[in-house]
């Protein structure tokens, strides 16, 4: 072809068209200010199927999630609150970027390099994601162009000795949502000083639309043959268990209510399923962890993860009390999460796989929200 200067702007137009196809705008709208002041954005991630996810600086949260039904109706999967305000006052973590350490650390402390570590006791004897973690902090944002479009990248400087934690903790996450109606999350971390990291996203799902009923008729499949039993206050206790033969059996779909109430003592502590599966993979392969279906809309939620452990959580602790979007209540079980992450309590079980971060090395894991219908 000899390009003249017609079918030059021809090509031109034609190529900014596809480029247009190719990146839909982030939408930036404000979202309140933080108690002490500091303003706190939303943005809008869209795809070309008609999906989208919002997410806020504040904590790096997300805020909504919207998937079609095996109709093509989009309902909003994912509990949440209207303003920064609201996300404040709650402590049920909805949506955020837990860390420094998500989940539990036992009795509040470890020791690295011989060193004994104290964090916040906010959990009974116990630390629950970092005490003041990082879904309390606001982020910086910018968005990031990606070869599938635009992300959104946030960024957070955790200080040496935060929440007991050592050392300078530069963290970087990114989402991007793909025409293929994946929710992918990008996590990196880098340290000055020898610590733990383990990072996680918090969303509460229901298929069905959230502020939509319980999570009680979702049929979820869970990849792995074991998980790791907890004592009274949610602490493993470094032995890995089979679940074939207990409730926690999840290798083929089983809908969440079916055996939540049974009398195991593992479901009586947790108040329900709170617990860490054991995934069946190579270490630091991306793979299929967890499947959640939810018969009446025909939603079907995958979840993709290269991290060694599934925290699945249904919402036990959930009371009605949390401003919800749209003036919403989220009762308890009217939400299940499916946080990706390394096991409960590792900085103090050395047979768990490690969640040491030394400087010179870079901590990388990724995580995949994949949605369809059937």
């Amino acid at each position: 072809m000899i390009l003249t200067r017609t079918n030059f702007f021809a090509c031109f137009a034609f190529g900014a068209v596809l480029n247009a196809q190719a990146t839909l705008p982030v939408v930036k709208q404000p979202f309140g200010r933080t108690a002490s002041g500091t303003p706190v954005q939303l943005y809008t991630l869209k795809n070309h199927n008609g999906m989208s996810v919002s997410i806020t600086n504040y904590g790096a949260t997300v805020v909504s999630l919207t998937a079609p039904d095996r109709d093509g109706k989009f309902a909003d999967v994912a509990l949440g609150c209207d303003n920064v305000h609201d996300y404040e006052k709650q402590d049920a973590h909805l949506g955020g970027l837990v860390g420094r350490y998500a989940n539990r650390i036992g009795h509040a402390k470890f020791t690295l390099k011989g060193v004994e570590f104290h964090t916040p006791k906010n959990d009974g004897d116990n630390t629950l994601h970092s005490g003041k973690g990082f879904d309390r902090h606001v982020w910086s944002a910018k968005v990031a162009p990606q070869p599938e479009g635009a992300a959104l990248e946030l960024t957070y400087t955790s200080k040496d000795g935060e929440e007991g934690f050592p050392g300078n903790l530069a963290v970087k996450v990114v989402y991007r949502l793909t025409d293929r109606n994946e929710l992918n999350i990008d996590y990196t971390a880098t340290t000055d000083k020898t610590t733990v990291v383990n990072l996680t996203n918090h969303s509460y799902f229901n298929l069905a639309g959230e502020g939509q009923g319980d999570i009680l008729q979702h049929q979820v499949t869970i990849n792995a043959d074991r998980f790791t039993p907890v004592d009274a206050g949610l602490i493993p206790d470094g032995t890995f268990v089979t679940v074939q033969g207990t409730p926690l059996d999840f290798t083929t779909a089983t809908a969440i209510g079916a055996r939540i109430e049974d009398h195991n003592a593992q479901l009586v502590l947790g108040h329900g399923y709170d617990h860490n599966w054991v995934l069946n993979k190579r270490e630091g392969e991306l793979s299929l962890a967890a499947q959640a279906y939810e018969p009446q809309s025909g939603r079907l939620m995958e979840v993709w993860t290269t991290e060694p452990g599934l925290q699945f959580y249904t919402g036990n602790f959930l009371d009605g009390s949390i401003h919800g979007k749209g003036a919403k209540t989220y009762p308890r079980r009217s939400g299940f999460c499916m946080e990706t992450q390394h096991f409960p309590d590792s900085p103090n079980k050395p047979n768990f796989p490690s969640t040491t971060l030394n400087p010179g090395a870079t901590y990388r894991t990724t995580t995949s929200y994949r949605f369809s219908s059937r």
